[in-house]
């Protein structure tokens, strides 16, 4: 636990943090709101069933002790048990449906979460973001976002339902005995204080775990994508050592959450102890007639003492289910801090438009050739001082091929991620004109095709018809002959049903570009953008590959990137970039 007080330290001097993180939580729960209130009202409600049951228990206990010597009256003691069995059968039904209620909101929020890292880490300019690891976007997305869950099922109904619930649970024990009442609501004002304390104590700590967490995600991934030049390298036992000390790292962070969450809850059920084992104290000297202090009630009966007994932890179990809410927020505030590291990275909305501007989304019912109008576009890239753009100009005619020439870092794939709509540039904009319609640059009206050539595992069919889910395997093959691509599948053992590995393992660099040559021929957009489709290719590859792109730039526009002599050479208009500006259009009649 050494290292706690340092993060203490630094959250203590980091309160515009706090607050962000604490805006953020807030931001994010408004999407459930409507199901933490309901669920917030129902856990309260329940402490109305709570009441019955105490009821119930003093009536029949207060009943059977009126008659020692004779038979027990069964009146008082049916009534009093139908009221344990109604209040019970109350509490649980509406537990129950609280806590469906809750999950559904927190289902909901974790899902728009997930939406916006998706979002985030989606590959928006061709290449996943350097800044975002691969398993930093995988421990958001699983343990990060499903770390809020108990804070959302837990905490958020809980601070209405603690209002409510203890309300309703102090209201009855204040006509029980207005003494105890008076004890319960002194002893409450120590509460916040040490939930606050608390939380900070578990923020600290869980922070440092997740961060752990995502070292060692991010080692792990690193060493297995290394794996054969580690062992070609004879550096194995030392990866091996660096992975052992990142573990080592977790087990010491994880362990000081664990102790941390157990002292902290050990102190929180130490000051309701004290405040129940006070009110039993209270209501045993009453009973006992051993009490004679000055306006304090002096006696009470067996009914009053059991029902504001069986009350009294009632009336602090909202106080725990808070406290055990707060251990969640603080949790839910460290993870809060990681994910929002990603979301921020989502491309922002530019800051000027076009005059006119139609809803994005809309894809026309004929595929007609899309053109391309890019208007003073500039993108920067976080942590760069040099622009990726820099108030590009470009029109795309309808139909053409284009070619996006020019150095490495020119800007080539910034541009064509621009013109597909996968990125909002910083400013200015990016329309696609079909027909007669103009619409904002979206992914509905474009297909795809970046570098590398991104292949999921299954077979080979699973992978075509991700751009077209109602085709059928007649189709499929239709579409690779029309390619020229029929002898790919005749190479391949089973057809369309060959396995795929990860990353396309198992197919070669020109098998895969055929293959997504076909997703994007199925996919049937007005537009086609591709980052450089013959990188790797053998020239008798190169050349299948660029007669497949004469093929598609028949029915659709072609926008690509490329520093294929070949390449440049169909291509009905040339652009040249240089650092971020268009240096020159070579334009082809």
């Amino acid at each position: 636990m050494t290292d706690i007080p340092d993060h203490l330290a630094r959250l203590g001097r980091d309160d515009e943090g706090q607050r962000r993180a604490a805006g953020l939580l807030t931001q994010w729960a408004d999407v459930g709101e409507p199901a933490f209130r309901r669920a917030g009202t129902l856990r309260g409600l329940a402490a109305a069933g709570h009441v019955l049951w105490a009821a119930g228990l003093g009536r029949a206990a207060q009943a059977a002790l009126r008659a020692p010597h004779g038979g027990v009256p069964l009146a008082p003691v049916l009534s009093g048990a139908a009221l344990v069995t109604a209040g019970l059968l109350l509490r649980a039904v509406l537990l129950a449906a609280a806590d469906r209620v809750a999950d559904d909101g927190a289902a909901a929020v974790q899902d728009h979460l997930r939406a916006r890292l998706l979002l985030a880490a989606l590959p928006s300019t061709g290449t996943p973001p350097e800044e975002v690891s691969d398993a930093a976007v995988g421990e958001a997305l699983d343990s990060e976002v499903g770390r809020l869950s108990p804070w959302l099922t837990t905490y958020v109904p809980a601070r209405r339902a603690m209002l409510l619930g203890s309300g309703i649970i102090l209201a009855a024990i204040l006509v029980g005995s207005w003494a105890v009442a008076l004890m319960l609501v002194l002893a409450t004002p120590l509460l916040p204080f040490n939930l606050k304390v608390i939380g900070m104590g578990t923020r600290a700590a869980v922070h440092a775990q997740l961060t752990a967490t995502r070292k060692l995600s991010t080692h792990l991934l690193d060493q297995l994508r290394g794996l054969p030049t580690l062992v070609g390298l004879g550096a194995g036992e030392e990866a091996v050592r660096a992975t052992e000390a990142a573990d080592r790292e977790l087990a010491r962070r994880t362990h000081t959450v664990l102790r941390v969450a157990f002292l902290s809850t050990a102190w929180i059920e130490l000051l309701i102890t004290v405040a129940m084992a006070v009110v039993a104290t209270y209501c045993g000297l009453a009973l006992l007639g051993y009490l004679d202090l000055p306006v304090v009630p002096s006696t009470m009966s067996l009914g009053t003492a059991l029902f504001v007994l069986v009350l009294t932890p009632a009336y602090f179990a909202p106080a725990r289910e808070l406290a055990r809410g707060y251990h969640a927020r603080a949790e839910a505030s460290a993870a809060a801090e990681l994910i929002s590291e990603i979301i921020d990275r989502a491309p922002v909305a530019p800051t000027g438009g076009p005059p006119t501007r139609v809803p994005a989304g809309r894809r026309p019912s004929l595929p007609s050739p899309a053109g391309v109008i890019l208007e003073e576009v500039g993108v920067r890239y976080p942590g760069r001082d040099d622009a990726a753009l820099d108030d590009v100009t470009l029109t795309v005619r309808p139909g053409s091929i284009v070619a996006i020439g020019g150095p490495s870092g020119a800007g080539k794939t910034t541009v064509l991620s621009v013109a597909a709509g996968l990125r909002e540039p910083d400013h200015g904009w990016c329309l696609h004109t079909v027909g007669s319609a103009t619409l904002p640059a979206s992914p509905a009206t474009t297909a795809w095709a970046g570098q590398p050539s991104y292949l999921l595992p299954g077979t080979l069919r699973d992978n075509v018809l991700l751009a077209r889910r109602d085709a059928d395997d007649e189709q499929l093959t239709a579409a690779f002959a029309a390619l020229g691509f029929e002898d790919l599948l005749a190479a391949l053992p089973q057809g369309l049903a060959t396995r795929v590995g990860e990353r396309g393992w198992g197919l070669s660099s020109g098998q895969m570009q055929q293959l997504v040559l076909v997703r994007a021929l199925l996919h049937d957009a007005p537009l086609l953008c591709l980052d450089e489709p013959t990188a790797h290719l053998d020239p008798n590859g190169e050349a299948r590959v660029i007669g497949a792109i004469r093929t598609l730039a028949r029915t659709r526009t072609v926008l690509l990137t490329t520093h294929s002599p070949a390449l440049l050479e169909i291509a009905d208009d040339v652009v040249q970039l240089s650092q971020g500006r268009v240096s020159r259009i070579r334009e082809t009649l």
